[in-house]
Order: structure tokens, then sequence, then C-alpha cells
């Protein structure tokens, strides 16, 4: 009864996602807090505070803590955590006090901003906190044989970064981690409307047009969206007519540093470990890889085999909590 709770934290740019062993995931919210100057309180965190991204009074800001997977803000990651953790105990019914916790970080990531990390969610209380990086969590989490001396390559992208990655005997054999994700990609449609229409649409409404009308870079029936923003010359509400073939241009340089990323990564891999790859092919996870056609595009580029993992959101959460039991594996193989 007194055992500590053990749960695994995806601490996403864009999402957060907390799991535990016992229940699942506890918890799936965007990883904003809405943050009032005036008092120097917490308004809001998680679903609530991005809605209210873009539609605030002036002393209210909504804040994304995290930016490219690494800690932006200190504090504000740090009361955010709290109230997360305070919405999971509450929800679960679980004693949140002194967790044994597993969070996840970028490949590519400083010590000083593992630290942060490591810092914040000791702030919380956690009895341990041990790091994994991402594209280990995301395999776990995918059911893929980590431990096993077998070629895994796993295409993770996320909101800030996107990470891609060879995995063999539970050790990464070749990583390339860039910071472009699905973020970026929302501020290159925000520009695209802005240069080709004059008019200026919110973060919100580029995710959704994204999400709706976006397509890789695959031939497919085009598809139209009626968008509202404001006119920059009049400065008034208009609303303008998207095609699908547009937002493809507009992601266009962002898939290609993609492509050219997941390529690099393989030119690295030894050629006992190329034979797997054919055989098994790529995996993708995170939010990014749910892009309309990516999967197809993905196989056409680099002529192997692209599954999709079971639920792409959650790879990396479920990983980072089933890599408990695994994290002494783990750390026997990386010394």
């Amino acid at each position: 009864m007194f055992s500590s709770a053990e749960i695994g934290i995806d601490l996403g740019t864009a999402n957060i996602l907390i799991y535990s062993k016992s229940k699942g995931i506890l918890l799936n919210e965007p990883s904003v807090v809405a943050y009032n100057t005036d008092t120097k309180s917490v308004v809001a965190v998680g679903k609530e505070a991005k809605e209210m991204v873009g539609k605030t009074p002036r002393n209210v800001i909504p804040v994304r803590p995290l930016r490219d997977g690494v800690i932006a803000d200190f504090d504000m990651t740090a009361q955010m955590l709290k109230e997360l953790m305070k919405k999971v105990a509450k929800k679960s019914g679980m004693s949140m006090r002194k967790p044994t916790v597993v969070v996840c970080i970028p490949s590519g990531s400083t010590s000083v901003e593992q630290r942060a990390i490591k810092n914040a969610v000791n702030s919380y209380g956690a009895k341990d906190v041990q790091l994994i990086e991402e594209p280990i969590a995301a395999a776990i989490g995918a059911d893929l044989p980590v431990d096993e001396p077998v070629a895994n390559v796993i295409v993770d992208i996320g909101g800030g970064t996107s990470e891609v990655a060879i995995i063999s005997f539970g050790g990464v054999v070749s990583c390339k981690s860039i910071r472009t994700g699905g973020d970026v990609m929302d501020e290159e449609i925000v520009k695209y409307v802005r240069k080709m229409y004059n008019v200026l649409i919110g973060e919100r409404t580029a995710e959704q047009i994204k999400m709706e009308i976006g397509y890789a870079l695959i031939e497919h029936p085009e598809a139209t969206m009626e968008v509202r923003g404001r006119d920059m010359v009049t400065g008034l509400p208009k609303t303008i007519e998207l095609t699908s073939t547009e937002i493809q241009s507009a992601l266009r340089e962002t898939l290609e540093q993609l492509l050219e990323t997941v390529r690099a990564t393989l030119e690295e891999c030894p050629p006992e470990l190329s034979g797997d790859i054919v055989d098994h092919g790529v995996i993708l996870t995170g939010g990014g890889c749910l892009l309309n056609g990516m999967q197809e595009w993905l196989s056409n580029e680099i002529y192997v085999p692209v599954h999709m993992a079971p639920s792409p959101l959650e790879s990396v959460a479920i990983g980072t909590g089933r890599s408990l039991s695994m994290m002494k594996k783990l750390q026997k193989v990386s010394k």
C-alpha cells in the first residue's frame, strides 16, 4: 500500500502525457499555462489554457513553457507540472506522493537542459527521476523489440522536435534530431496565408488547417476549407478559401528537411543493420506523422516499408512508463 506511484511523463512541446503502469494514460493535455501578470498566479493549465490562446485580456498571458522539446521557462514548467499532477491525483484517486518518475528527453539535449528537466520534476516532490531518450521511449511504446540486436528505426515527429533514430540492443546506434515539427508546420501555414492573401490567422487556426487539409507531398484529390482571419490591409475580419495543394506547397520545405534527416540517419547505419531495416521497415510515431499521406510519401521516398505505431500520439508516454522495468537492463547496456 505504501509503495510510491511509478509514472512516466512525456514532456512534449505541444502536449504533456502522464502514464502509469497500472492505469495506462492518466492525462493527455496541451502544454500551455495561462498566467496572470498582475497577481503572478496560474489561471489555467492544459486544455482550458489552450482554449484561451489568442483570446485573453491583457493581464492574462497563455505561455508554452516548453520550446523545441526543452524547457524555455523553468518556473512555468514547474507550476504546470504541479497543477497537472493535482489533476491526475484527483482523477485517478492515486496518491502522488513522492512518485518515481521517468521523463523523456530529446536525444540531442545538453546536460544543462537535462538538469532543468530533472529539477522541474524534483520540485514537485518526486522520489527518483530517471531520464530516457525520446526515440528509445517511442520504440518501447510502439512494442518494438528494443533489447534485441535487431535494427529498430523510429521516426518521431513531435511538436517541437523531430527525431530519427536506429535502435539496437537497448541503445541508440545512430540518431539525428532537428528542431522542426508540428509547430514549424503551423508557422509555415501562417506565413503562407499572410504572404499570398494578406490575411493574418492565429496558431490554432493554422493547426486546424494542417489537420484538415494538410497533405504530405503525394498526389491527392484536392480539398478546400474556409478560413477566417484579419485582413492586413483594411484591418477587418475576412474569410478566404484555401486548397490542400496550397497547404502542401507551404509545408514542402519542412517535409523535405525531415526527409533529409531520415536519409542522413539511414546513411550512418552499419551495413549489418541495414538488412534488418529492409525487412522490418521504419516506424512512425508522434503527432506529426498523422499528417495525411505521411506514411505513403515516406515509403515512396526511402524505398523501405513504413509502418504507423499502434497509438502514435501516446507511444512516447507509454514507453516512458514501461521503461521503468527495463531501466536496469538499458542501463547495463549503456554502461
